[in-house]
This record gives structure tokens, C-alpha cells and sequence, in this order.
């Protein structure tokens, strides 16, 4: 993942130099910004799901140019994740909707469509939790009891996001995306007894209720027209 990112840092270094000596050749008078629809998908959670059966799942993403430097964005997806803590194994599975805005706080040079992505989403999931075993009396000096699994349907998870990011375009219409967000959960709902330690889209929640999630995308550019 970290060469990921670094690819992606080099390429997008290595387009802004190219763009800086040939940017002379451009005809300001008549260059006009594509607009359009991008969508794609993210490819590690893909790959996970080959080397670690407890992680499996699949993201669409997409945005659509509404400014020269504002896009509506969104992402869903779903997500089946088991953890082991001390005393207790969990599985949770379901689905997960993210809608927000993103800024291009980048400049580009004429005839280059790179982002800085800064953005905001609003997201919300609805899951079910499954609580596998847990250990009731954790004393080494007495014997030790697990309690039979449980499961919880019909919860659900709100919550706000800060998107900080890359998209560079690697060949004609075709992104490549690292994005890292920043999660506070709003609101939530859950077990009387057993707390949503994880949200599909959101990830893990730590205990003050925020966490942060990342991900890896290869997109396609649908442009519908110029201005």
C-alpha cells in the first residue's frame, strides 16, 4: 500500500513537470475543461478478500464535475470483517452509502485534470453484528466459561467524513486515487450489551468515536462535454 501511494506521488510530480515545459504549446485562448462522469472501484479491498477470509468486501466510487474545481462524490459498498479481541470474537456485515463534495486544490496547468482532493462526506450504514463466542469468566484460577454466539440485525451507523487525497491521470481518462479519511461517528444504533466496535464504511470505531479509514482507486473519466 505504501508503494501504492508513492506511485501515485511520483506520477503526479512527474505530470506537473512534463505539463510545466509543454504548457508554452497551449492555446489559452481556446482550451476548455472537460466535464463529466468518473466512476470506478477501490482495489484492495478485492485483494484482501483473497489472502484473509476475514475480510471481504468491494467499494464503488464515483464524482461528477459541477465546477472547475467542485465535484459531487460518492461512495458505496459492503463489507463482512470478523475481529478478535480479549475476550470476545465478532463478525459484522452490511452495506454502506457516503455522499459529500470534493475540492480540487490543485491548479493544474492546460490539458492536465490532477486533484488535491480535499472533501467532506456524510455517511451511513446499516449491518448486523454477530457476536461469536466471548469468554464469561476471564480468572486464571478458575475455569474458564465462553457464552454461545448472539446476533443483532437492523443496526445502523451515521457519520462525517474528511477526505484528504490524490487523483492522477495515468493515461487518457483513466485515475489513479489514494484517499485517507478521517471518521467522527454522529450516531448510532446498537446492542443494549455490545457496542458497534465496527461500521462497514466507517471501519474500526475507537473508543471516543472517531476512527479513519483509506482507500485505493482506478477510475474512468465518461466526458459528456467542455467549457
Amino acid at each position: 500500500m505504501l508503494r501504492f501511494t508513492i506511485s501515485i506521488l511520483i506520477l503526479f510530480t512527474c505530470q506537473m513537470a512534463t505539463a510545466q515545459l509543454g504548457k508554452q504549446a497551449q492555446d489559452t485562448a481556446t482550451y476548455k475543461d472537460r466535464y463529466g462522469l468518473r466512476v470506478g472501484i477501490d482495489i484492495v479491498r478485492p485483494v484482501y478478500s483473497l489472502f484473509d477470509e476475514d475480510q471481504k468486501g468491494f467499494e464503488i466510487v464515483g464524482d461528477y464535475r459541477v465546477h472547475k474545481r467542485f465535484y459531487a462524490a460518492t461512495e458505496l459498498g459492503y463489507r463482512e470483517h470478523t475481529r478478535q479481541e480479549d475476550f470476545f470474537n465478532f463478525s459484522t456485515k452490511g452495506q454502506y452509502v457516503k455522499l459529500g463534495v470534493d475540492y480540487n486544490a490543485y491548479k493544474n496547468w492546460l490539458g492536465m485534470e490532477n486533484m488535491i482532493v480535499v472533501g467532506l462526506r456524510y455517511g451511513f450504514s446499516t449491518f448486523s453484528q454477530t457476536v461469536n463466542e466471548y469468554t464469561i469468566n476471564a480468572d486464571p484460577f478458575l475455569p474458564e466459561r465462553t457464552g454461545p454466539g448472539m446476533t443483532y440485525d437492523g443496526l445502523t451507523g451515521h457519520w462525517a467524513e474528511l477526505v484528504l487525497g490524490l487523483k492522477v491521470e495515468v493515461l487518457h481518462n483513466v485515475f489513479l486515487g489514494v484517499s485517507f479519511r478521517g471518521n467522527t461517528l454522529l450516531s448510532s444504533k446498537q446492542p443494549e450489551n455490545f457496542k458497534n466496535l465496527y461500521i462497514p464504511g466507517f471501519e474500526r470505531v475507537f473508543v471516543n468515536n472517531n476512527g479513519f479509514s483509506f482507500n485505493y482507486t482506478i477510475s474512468y473519466l465518461i466526458p459528456f462535454y467542455r467549457k
